[in-house]
């Protein structure tokens, strides 16, 4: 069976989102249309005061969450910038599932799991044909997340100190292999 959802994981700081964006930028260099959503913390006089999310095909980008957001479900520190997320990560999922060879998710965890759009929109891309990479958070326990994991056609790879500086070559050939299988189908 092709293997199209390319799921990533590993504990917290192992490079996981250095790994899928090394994976975007080589399928990008290699023709593909990536397209998708991406977070990435922000920090300020040495400490971590948030998360941006990024649409990877437009650019635009805004706050998941944040420590000075006044309002919002939170976690830990931060409170969740459900505006945003939907507004900007949503719609950069939905637009990759339309207009995208493949659809990269940075993450799917407790913070983005507030959003039933968010869901909803991760749902789409699983059970459509596009390949899809994407982080999933290391013990969030989610239905979602359950469900991806078992599903027949998703691989999970564990991201290491090992492995972390390469993983992102072969994650590129299996999406470009499941791409390949897709155009004879």
């Amino acid at each position: 069976m092709r293997k199209r959802l390319l799921l990533l994981t590993g504990t917290p700081g192992i490079g996981k989102t250095t790994v899928l964006l090394k994976v975007v930028e080589t399928l990008r260099a290699r023709g593909c249309m990536v397209g998708g959503m991406m977070s990435r913390e922000v920090r300020s006089s040495g400490g971590r005061v948030g998360f941006e999310v990024l649409d990877i095909s437009a650019g635009e980008s805004g706050w998941l969450a944040h420590i000075d957001q006044k309002a919002g479900p939170q976690v830990g520190k931060y409170r969740v910038n459900l505006e945003d997320l939907d507004g900007i990560g949503v719609k950069a999922i939905v637009n990759a599932v339309e207009n995208s060879d493949i659809v990269a998710v940075d993450e799917i965890g407790p913070m983005e799991l507030f959003s039933q759009k968010f869901q909803e929109a991760v749902r789409r891309a699983t059970e459509g044909t596009k390949v899809v990479v994407c982080i999933v958070h290391w013990k969030a326990g989610s239905r979602l997340i359950d469900e991806m994991r078992r599903r027949e056609d998703a691989e999970v790879y564990e991201v290491n100190y090992g492995n972390r500086e390469s993983l992102h070559e072969l994650l590129v050939e299996k999406a470009i292999g499941s791409l390949k299988e897709t155009s004879k189908e």
